[in-house]
């Protein structure tokens, strides 16, 4: 089957038509990325999913003309339109870049200046692509409504650490469609949001790009997130698509082992089940076998998995998928691995943490309302909710990273004392983690009068500047 064939589409010629995309290391010429090849018609969203290192935002970031440091593109053509992305020289691509193609980054704070108000940045993608620098104050306005913000001047007049990160990703949006280029590379944009602003992005992705028929590649781990957004589904693993075809298709009954085990790990919202992981590590590039680079993982190995690399075999119209035993593959139940899990109830008298009635502020501001829970031992306790809910205010208070707050937060019969230092006094015996490790070390602005830090006092070395 073509890749033609496999797209699905048979109807508008597609924006963006990749073949035989070889990656390889400069040093050592070592392939990383072989063989991928599908198209992305107008208006389209092609998901592309995998564990990580699979090569996922490696083909993402090839679509630009680009390679990480230490790679290079060897061979293939990436058609946009006519027009072959990787024979452009350097000055071309710069002027191919946020006009004709555009990229949105995992993290939203990454792709805005923290030191330019947004309706600045806004107007600096225009001008850069456009032959002056006119009047573009009515595409700005239009740009905000299109990702539901407000085009309100005083609204432009913010800087990126005034927005939420779910108002920084929509402005991110903004920027990258604001050329109306064809193709947009989205690489993982709603990592670290919640669930209802997670769904607000994805919809506007989808109405933009039906909308101005631009072609989307999205790049997730997630498939929940890319069954929602993407139309079509390429699947990698070390380096190669295992798996082409609508989403639907793809999750309800896979053609390939691997698909098959990343479908079944997905976490049941129901819960009651074990999270069950694929056995084993994908193969790093230079250590892959000379067969299916799966076939020492899976589970419906024979020795003929061994003797070379399968190809894209057609499994029905617009789905392919390369397993020499895909026929058999696709026609099984689609599993859902996860034994039941037996969830003890702890004693009533074995609270190892309390909380009651506790309320913070943030200056005048009372952000948290009489919050009441136990912990008990063994036990784990999740917090949930949208953004700006109160789960992080509520777990710094517990962890005395936020002394702002009355109430009572008792460490079995201990109470806890408001604010780090005094609760370094009488430190709790586990440890707390924060969500990234680069937040493990507190700015300078923000250490307290009384040298107070997350570790506890700082003490200035003899010798160096306070």
């Amino acid at each position: 089957m073509s890749v033609d064939q496999q797209s699905g589409s048979g109807v508008a010629a597609p924006a963006v038509s990749v073949r035989d995309l070889q990656i390889g290391t400069t040093s050592g010429r070592v392939p990383v990325i072989m063989d991928v090849s599908f198209d992305i018609a107008p208006g389209e969203v092609l998901g592309v999913v995998g564990e990580s290192g699979s090569g996922k935002t490696t083909v993402g970031l090839s679509l630009l003309g680009h390679a990480r440091r230490g790679l290079r593109i060897d061979g293939g053509t990436i058609m946009l339109g006519d027009q072959d992305i990787l024979s452009l020289g350097d000055e071309e691509l710069r002027q191919l870049r946020g006009s004709l193609v555009s990229y949105v980054p995992q993290d939203p704070a990454s792709s805005l200046n923290p030191a330019l108000r947004i309706g600045l940045q806004l107007r600096e993608v225009l001008e850069a692509h456009s032959s002056g620098r006119g009047d573009h104050d009515e595409r700005i306005a239009e740009m905000m409504r299109e990702v539901a913000l407000s085009d309100d001047p005083k609204y432009l007049r913010r800087y990126p650490h005034e927005l939420s990160g779910g108002q920084q990703q929509r402005v991110g949006l903004a920027m990258a469609f604001a050329n109306r280029p064809r193709l947009i590379v989205l690489d993982e944009p709603t990592t670290g949001l919640d669930v209802t602003t997670q769904a607000t992005v994805l919809a506007t992705v989808r109405e933009l790009a039906v909308a101005h028929d631009v072609a989307a590649l999205y790049v997730s781990h997630d498939l929940a997130v890319v069954a929602a957004v993407a139309r079509r589904v390429a699947v990698m693993y070390a380096g190669r698509v295992v798996e082409l075809g609508l989403a639907e298709e793809l999750f309800d009954s896979s053609a390939h082992p691997y698909t098959r085990r990343l479908v079944g790990a997905i976490p049941r919202l129901a819960g009651g089940r074990s999270l069950v992981g694929i056995p084993g590590h994908a193969p790093s590039p230079g250590r892959r076998p000379p067969g299916c680079a799966f076939a020492p993982r899976c589970t419906m190995h024979i020795p003929e998995c061994d003797a070379e690399v399968p190809p894209l075999v057609p499994v029905r119209s617009g789905h392919s998928a390369r397993c020499i035993r895909a026929l058999e593959v696709v026609k099984q139940t689609q599993a859902r691995v996860g034994d039941p899990v037996d969830i003890a109830h702890p004693d009533a008298d074995s609270a190892v943490l309390t909380l009651e009635n506790v309320v913070a502020r943030y200056g005048k501001i009372e952000v948290l309302h009489s919050i009441n829970l136990t912990l008990d031992q063994h036990e784990c306790l999740a917090v949930v909710g949208e953004s700006g809910s109160g789960k992080t205010t509520t777990a710094r208070s517990i962890a005395g990273l936020h002394r702002d707050w009355t109430g009572s937060i008792r460490l079995g019969d201990n109470e806890l004392e408001t604010g780090t230092v005094a609760q370094h006094r009488n430190p709790p015996p586990d440890p707390v983690h924060l969500p990234e490790p680069v937040r493990l070390t507190e700015p300078a602005e923000n250490r307290r009068r009384d040298g107070g830090t997350a570790a506890g006092r700082v003490r200035p070395r003899q010798g160096t500047r306070g």
